[in-house]
């Protein structure tokens, strides 16, 4: 064993991607970040055959494969040939089709597309609602692969010939870089396909959406070495080619590993980002008729489980943001945006951030000033006033979630840790504490990255147990604390907004 190793790490959230470089040596873990690059989901509106426009919504694959090389060069520049694991991690929704060659089939959908609106139905008419619960531990969501490929065996089961193959988006790069077909179980756990307990397909639910068994990659540890870097690839970037591992490929997954928690059965983990995972790690999956009520997903995870919920996260403000880039013509700084937020006046009007008409609206400022109009509550009167409403909103939010966690597990949590890009915004953390009345434990920032370098140094073997990995981290990564303050608004805050959290 070398006494230090260099590691890469892709992480692809759904509105922007980071490239990073990691060195482990006897003087700890430190990271870096080596390249940065903006993406999102482009929406094109195609005439179908009724000459009807249809809206879809792709992600570009070619300009994402483009960054991970464009990082790979970045690192090299900054660290030399040298390298020892690469890693990538996405996002926890969307597969490519491929034919037996290799070739893509088609576009990658984005899965805010809206051919899902009506898929969880059809699935729940094939199968029973509690035993696909029972059975796979995750909740009911329109992105669940399950819903995707329903969709592709009913809607275009021409393009299914015997040899393609679906890959998930992050072994869909592994792919592209070591030519390995495979998916860690983190990711595969999300899919709403994988029996949670066994965690492999689970062949009676493949059978009930018409899902041929061999179309689906198999299903390995996070961990697992896939291969080696394509040498023509390596030697075209000048690296070595090092092996390519399939991680905690879903982002959340790396996030939580990443996260610096004591006691898991006292802490509630945020991870926040586009989305806002609330949730805690549980030795086992929770499946019963309480946690389907919920809707609570059992997601795989490092050696454990995430139960967890699927929030609205900065998704809102970032659609707010663009609404405004388009009527400006400019991208107002988020400094300016915040200052304009705290100076708008408090629980003027409070929305539930996960009503559906927020998933993928037109206008994200009319979505919010219709809703408002149909609770009887003021439109917000400036930018300021709807991102203050946005996140006053999700910090109650939390709230709620959590009280739904301890109605599954009888445990409440006595701290709050954030990880991930939102642990950097201190007023949302600020809310948070206040709205959930507890500590508030903020930080890494990077928490994905620093959970799929982890991740890789496990399947390395240059550490043996995440329990390793802590005192690594918390060395390296400052961490911020938040205490709970002024309560009284907080609570009657939480009264209003109840009904329509409930309703």
């Amino acid at each position: 064993m070398p006494n230090t190793i260099q590691l890469f790490a892709v992480d692809f959230g759904a509105s922007g991607g980071k490239c990073f470089a990691a060195h482990f040596g006897p003087d700890g873990f430190q990271m870096e970040e080596v390249h940065r690059f903006a993406h999102e989901g482009v929406v094109f509106h195609i005439p179908d055959a009724s000459g009807g426009l249809v809206e879809r919504m792709y992600w570009d694959d070619t300009l994402l494969y483009q960054e991970i090389l464009n990082g790979l060069i970045a690192f090299r520049v900054r660290f030399g040939p040298s390298l020892d694991g690469i890693g990538l991690d996405t996002w926890g929704a969307d597969a490519a089709l491929l034919a037996p060659d290799g070739e893509l089939l088609g576009k990658v959908y984005a899965y805010r597309d809206h051919r899902l609106d009506s898929m969880i139905e059809e699935v729940k008419r094939r199968i029973d609602p509690a035993a696909l619960y029972r059975w796979t531990g995750i909740h009911f969501q329109p992105f669940n692969l399950s819903n995707q490929l329903l969709w592709l065996m009913t809607r275009r089961p021409d393009w299914v010939r015997p040899g393609c193959r679906i890959l998930p988006i992050p072994s869909l790069f592994n792919f592209y870089l070591c030519g390995v077909w495979a998916v860690d179980s983190t990711w595969a756990s999300v899919t709403q396909l994988m029996d949670a307990r066994s965690k492999q397909w689970h062949p009676g639910i493949l059978k009930a959406l018409g899902i041929p068994p061999d179309l689906l990659p198999p299903i390995v540890p996070p961990g697992t070495v896939l291969g080696p870097l394509h040498r023509p690839l390596a030697d075209r970037i000048g690296i070595r080619p090092a092996p390519v591992l399939a991680v905690g490929a879903h982002d959340t997954a790396s996030a939580f590993a990443a996260a610096p928690v004591d006691h898991p059965d006292r802490a509630l983990i945020i991870s926040s980002g586009t989305w806002s995972l609330v949730g805690k790690l549980i030795p086992e999956p929770l499946t019963d008729e309480k946690a389907l009520r919920h809707n609570f997903a059992n997601e795989g995870g490092i050696g454990n489980i995430r139960f967890l919920k699927n929030c609205m996260g900065s998704w809102l403000a970032q659609e707010l943001r663009r609404v405004w880039r388009r009527q400006d013509g400019r991208e107002t700084p988020w400094k300016e945006l915040d200052d304009l937020t705290m100076a708008a006046l408090p629980f003027v009007s409070l929305i539930n951030p996960d009503d559906p008409g927020f998933y993928n609206p037109p206008n994200m400022e009319e979505a919010i000033a219709d809703y408002c109009r149909r609770t009887g509550q003021p439109v917000p009167a400036s930018r300021g006033a709807y991102l203050r409403c946005v996140y006053e909103s999700l910090a109650l939010r939390y709230r709620y979630v959590h009280e739904e966690i301890v109605d599954v597990t009888g445990q409440p949590a006595r701290v709050i840790h954030i990880v991930g890009g939102g642990s950097k915004n201190h007023m949302l953390n600020q809310f948070t504490a206040d709205a959930c009345r507890m500590p508030v434990v903020a930080g890494p920032a990077e928490a994905t990255a620093v959970g799929n370098f982890m991740v890789q140094a496990l399947g390395l073997k240059w550490i043996h147990s995440l329990g390793e990995a802590q005192p690594l981290i918390q060395k390296a990564f400052p961490i911020r604390e938040f205490q709970p303050q002024n309560p009284e608004p907080w609570e009657a805050a939480y009264r209003r907004v109840l009904p329509l959290f409930t309703s």
